[in-house]
């Protein structure tokens, strides 16, 4: 008898779960199957996600040279010869990639107040300036050689120079490192007086085609010469850096879309464009670190300003429904790209907290960005869905096809920028879901 009234109450639950209409159930209130979360997220959400990515990366770059002949460890103190080299990581600390990931981790330790965060980027660059004077004396007696500090000691291209002197400019300003001058000095020297240049002064390559621009060497160059204006006080490095954002966005910001084309080159007289996420994601972030450091009534900050608005209000129209930008931004059919999504994530958040953007309106989008980038760092702490690194083309399968992987360098840093400048967002705002809606609370 107890079974059939079990089963007489399933039966009418059923029912009356069939019978639900507008009239019965408040239909608006239903929850909808997101792909991510979608919720009021906290801070300590935020800090768990970032803490898997800096267990990750602590053990994963470690800070030792070995000769590669005997592989036994090596200790710096002589001149170091062609044999000496890292201890394999995953990562090079060397790297553009690194310099983000050295700003990342130091703007996590600041947001958060945990000295590991810091710490990693200190420990890292105390060991190449510890070891920079011994490889610069190798390379000066033995230029053709190996040199396992061939990117600090002799750039020969802004992705060998810009993100790690600015990061290492950051890190000279806070610690007062006397020891990391001399690299940054020869950074800077590098950027200014020997990269290419057309006739105006815009920074540029002669690859694949002469007179060429990657919209990538915005960030390349933009935030280190910020960052040496703001060490210096010397106005030549602010001048440059705001020529080099509006020179860019002269040629290549399509202002009909709102994004900027990945490539320029001089001699065509048409350009494919191709809107390529990261690099897009590199300009926001060149504008984002230059508005930081820019003296307030500096000749050409409105414009740079006005730029970055007009920058963040085209890439608001292209994010997916599941959080991310898609590989290319235009294109919905390429696929949801990783590291570019946490760059736009950071560079709004940002915007957001400084003033520059509208709370309002952008708050929203960039937390359903970080809850999606968020999805992407598994148990490991690796990042998912990064395109590895990526050259200019003028035809969209080579976009469409570029492989993933966790070992894409490009990721782990901008997920450690968004992750900080999320916590400090959510530390200036009060959110609630309103009629299932995130927003801003601002009774």
């Amino acid at each position: 008898m107890k079974k059939l009234l079990l089963l007489c109450c399933l039966i009418g639950q059923v029912a009356s779960a069939q019978k639900a209409n507008d009239v019965t159930a408040p239909l608006h209130a239903l929850q909808p199957d997101y792909p991510m979360p979608y919720k009021v997220i906290t801070k300590n959400e935020v800090k768990t996600t970032l803490d898997r990515v800096f267990t990750y990366l602590d053990q994963a770059t470690p800070t030792q040279w070995i000769n590669r002949l005997s592989n036994k460890e090596y200790t710096m103190t002589a001149t170091p010869d062609s044999n000496i080299i890292f201890k394999q990581g995953d990562f090079r600390l060397t790297s553009y990639e690194w310099g983000v990931t050295y700003a990342g981790m130091t703007s996590v330790g600041e947001a958060t107040g945990d000295e590991r965060y810091t710490g990693y980027t200190t420990a890292r660059m105390n060991f190449l300036a510890d070891a920079y004077p011994g490889f610069k004396q190798l390379n000066q007696q033995y230029p053709r050689a190996f040199n396992a500090m061939r990117q600090p000691v002799a750039p020969h291209a802004l992705d060998d120079a810009g993100a790690m002197c600015a990061a290492m400019i950051r890190e000279y300003r806070r610690t007062k490192n006397a020891r990391l001058k001399p690299l940054i000095d020869n950074y800077i020297t590098y950027i200014t007086t020997k990269e290419y240049r057309l006739p105006d002064g815009t920074l540029a390559r002669n690859r694949p085609l002469k007179n060429s621009l990657w919209l990538d060497d915005l960030f390349m160059s933009v935030p280190a010469l910020a960052q040496m204006g703001k060490l210096t006080g010397d106005a030549k490095y602010y001048n440059d850096a705001v020529k080099q954002v509006l020179s860019y966005s002269k040629r290549m910001f399509n202002k009909e879309l709102g994004v900027y084309m990945h490539g320029w080159v001089e001699s065509m007289a048409v350009h494919p464009e191709f809107h390529w996420a990261r690099a897009n994601g590199w300009a926001v972030m060149a504008m984002t670190e230059l508005l930081d450091v820019l003296p307030e009534n500096f000749n050409g900050r409105k414009e740079v300003l006005a730029q970055l608005k007009l920058h963040v209000q085209g890439l608001a129209k292209y994010q997916s429904g599941q959080g991310f930008w898609h590989q290319l931004l235009d294109r919905n059919d390429s696929y949801l790209e990783t590291s570019a999504t946490a760059i736009y994530t950071y560079a709004i958040a940002r915007g957001i907290n400084k003033g520059w953007l509208d709370a309002k309106a952008y708050t929203p989008m960039c937390l359903l960005a970080w809850s999606a980038v968020a999805t992407k760092v598994n148990e490991k702490g690796h990042v998912e869905g990064t395109c590895v690194g990526t050259g200019m083309a003028f035809d969209p399968a080579y976009y469409y096809y570029r492989p993933v992987n966790i070992y894409a360098a490009h990721g782990y840093g901008p997920v450690l920028l968004a992750g900080a400048e999320v916590i400090t967002l959510l530390g200036n705002s009060r959110l609630e879901i309103n009629d299932s809606a995130l927003m801003i609370n601002d009774k």
